[in-house]
C-alpha cells in the first residue's frame, strides 16, 4: 500500500504547475505566447520589465513544463509547450471571469468603452456569405504565426492610414488576442467613427485555432 508521504509527493509534484501560474507577469506572458513564439527580449519589452526578470519567469515556466524553448544564436525563444498549455491557460482565464467579479471589474476598466461583438458561429456564416471583411489587428508577426484564414492584416496602428483597403459597404470584424485585448475594440470605435460598420469578434485567435482543430477531430 502507497504511503501518504507517496501521496503527498504526488500532489507537491502536480503544484509545480499550479505554482508557475501564481503570477500575474507569468500569465500575461503565457497570453503573449500563445500569440507567436518570442524571444525573451521580445517578452521583456511586451510586459515592461528586464530581461533578466523576464528570463526568471520564463526559467520558472519552463521548469513547470509550460513553455518550451530553443537557442537561436546568442537568443533564447520561447513558446507554449502544447496546445493543452494553452486550453489550460484559456479555461483558468474563463473560470476567473465566472468566479470572480473582481475579474470582470478589472476587463472592464481595462478594455474600456464596450464595443458590439459578433460569436464564431455568426462571423463563420457571414464570411461563407462574403459579406464581411476580417481584420486581424494583432502585430504583423503574431497573424504570421497563425490567423482565421482569409483575415487581412492591419495592426491597429496602421488602421487609419490604410482604411481605403477596406472595401465600401461591407460590414468589419475586427479580432486580436482575445476578449481581454483591447486592440479589437479601439479598431471598432475608431471604424465607426470613420463611418464604417463594424463589430468585433468576442474571442481571439487562440480560441478560434483550438476551435478549428475541435471540428477536424
Amino acid at each position: 500500500m502507497s504511503s501518504r508521504a507517496e501521496k503527498t509527493a504526488l500532489f507537491e509534484a502536480i503544484a509545480a504547475m499550479g505554482k508557475a501560474f501564481g503570477s500575474a507577469r507569468r500569465l500575461e506572458l503565457l497570453d503573449l505566447l500563445a500569440q507567436a513564439p518570442r524571444t525573451v527580449d521580445e517578452l521583456a519589452r511586451a510586459i515592461g520589465q528586464s530581461t533578466a526578470n523576464t528570463s526568471q519567469h520564463l526559467l520558472a515556466m519552463h521548469a513547470a513544463g509550460l513553455v518550451g524553448r530553443r537557442r537561436e544564436g546568442t537568443s533564447v525563444r520561447y513558446a507554449l509547450s502544447g496546445d493543452d498549455v494553452l486550453e489550460l491557460w484559456l479555461a483558468l482565464r474563463q473560470t476567473a471571469v465566472t468566479r470572480l467579479a473582481e475579474v470582470e471589474r478589472a476587463a472592464q476598466a481595462y478594455l474600456g468603452e464596450d464595443a458590439e461583438a459578433v460569436d464564431r458561429e455568426e462571423l463563420l456564416k457571414r464570411m461563407r456569405r462574403g459579406d464581411v471583411v476580417v481584420v486581424d489587428v494583432r502585430p504583423h508577426e503574431e497573424f504570421a504565426a497563425g490567423h482565421i484564414e482569409g483575415a487581412r492584416s492591419i495592426p491597429i496602428h496602421e488602421l487609419e492610414q490604410r482604411l481605403a483597403e477596406l472595401p465600401e459597404g461591407r460590414e468589419v470584424i475586427a479580432y486580436c488576442r482575445g476578449p481581454f485585448c483591447a486592440y479589437a475594440n479601439e479598431a471598432v470605435h475608431r471604424l465607426r467613427a470613420a463611418g464604417r460598420e463594424a463589430r468585433r469578434l468576442d474571442e481571439g485567435w487562440p480560441e478560434w485555432k483550438l476551435a478549428l482543430q475541435e471540428r477536424a477531430a
